[in-house]
């Protein structure tokens, strides 16, 4: 009966570590030493497993909270931001060729008119 409370007791640590046949082997053993009946093994495994979805779920949303968190420290660029500040920076590039091209434009037409002038 020891092991057994032991094996128990252990659940609560790593209980989304075990897999489902050894829950079931947990359930069988207690149910072989007449510490419950098929029923209550039955109620049993199901509240382990029902408990290992909460705890792998838990340990989830803790890793990615601590990931995000790791990421936001190191000042990490994310994709869609980077994304955006190239969209920007061609529009500037785009805007800058559009100044420079009139400017040309202004430039050669001005260069034209000084040459018409020493013409005549």
């Amino acid at each position: 009966m020891k092991d057994t409370l032991k094996k128990v007791g252990l659940f609560g640590i790593g209980l989304w570590a075990l897999t489902e046949d050894k829950i079931n082997e947990l359930s069988k053993e207690l149910i072989d030493s007449g510490e419950m009946n098929k029923k209550e093994g039955k109620k049993f495994v199901k509240e382990v497993l029902e408990e290992q979805k909460k705890q792998t779920e838990d340990i989830e949303k803790r890793i990615n909270a601590k990931v995000q968190e790791t990421f936001k420290r190191a000042e990490v660029v994310k994709k869609d931001d980077l994304k955006a500040l190239k969209e920007q920076m061609q529009q500037l590039q785009d805007k800058l060729d559009e100044l420079i091209g009139e400017k040309k434009e202004g430039t050669e037409v001005a260069e034209e008119e000084t040459k018409k002038e020493q013409e005549e």
